[in-house]
């Protein structure tokens, strides 16, 4: 079967993206204009545009398009703005951030995925601003800071040392909480602190060291 994927984008926004009030033009043209089918495994391309998460192996998966597009709408990546993801699983959200900012750090666990998420920008003629570090992000160590930060992977609580790495007026996004009911935030670095909005609930595979400690019950 041959699958039109200009038209399986289009109905990924117009069905999915746009009715969960992601309303964002830059957002919803860079949705529309990448090529999810090029991120995922050949045995999933078919489900490249559903309204799925896909796995990626590692415990780890690819999040829905309509949790991609609220991230990238709560995050407001401008051209001129420097990101820090962490978590690249399969790259896409990764092509996503590149597409709409100066430049992109990527962080990921896993060596294999990282690999992998390298190889399909390259394929894909994508990523030329895109570095990705085979690194655990809770050991990382850096005096950069960075206007966007995206979290990929849920966290039982948000590590402070994500916040450290946050420009004046930088922007985190984060799902945080405990399954199967969390919460995505966006964490607005202010003159006064850190603001926190909530954006709606959801539910993620943790980052790897980021879920909550085990509950014994006697």
């Amino acid at each position: 079967m041959t699958i039109n994927y200009t038209q399986a984008r289009e109905n990924m926004v117009e069905q999915q993206v746009r009715p969960w009030d992601v309303l964002d033009a830059r957002v919803l043209e860079t949705l529309a204009t990448l090529p999810r089918e090029a991120f995922v495994a050949e045995s999933h391309r078919a489900l490249a545009y559903a309204d799925l998460e896909l796995p990626l192996g590692h415990g780890q998966s690819m999040a829905k398009p309509v949790i991609e597009g609220r991230t990238l709408q709560a995050l407001k990546p401008q051209a001129d703005e420097d990101v820090l993801e962490i978590g690249t699983g399969s790259g896409y959200l990764t092509a996503c951030l590149a597409h709409l900012a100066r430049e992109v750090v990527s962080l990921e666990i896993h060596p294999e995925l990282a690999d992998a998420a390298r190889a399909r920008l390259d394929a894909a003629g994508l990523g030329s601003n895109v570095r990705i570090d085979a690194v655990d992000a809770l050991s990382w160590e850096t005096d950069r800071r960075f206007d966007v930060i995206c979290v990929t992977g849920a966290v039982a609580t948000l590590p402070p040392r994500f916040l450290q790495w946050l420009r004046p007026g930088g922007r985190l996004f984060v799902v945080q909480g405990v399954s199967p009911v969390m919460e995505a935030v966006l964490h607005v670095a202010d003159v006064n602190g850190t603001r926190i909005e909530s954006l709606f609930e959801t539910d993620l595979p943790y980052l790897v060291g980021a879920a909550p400690a085990p509950q014994f019950v006697f």
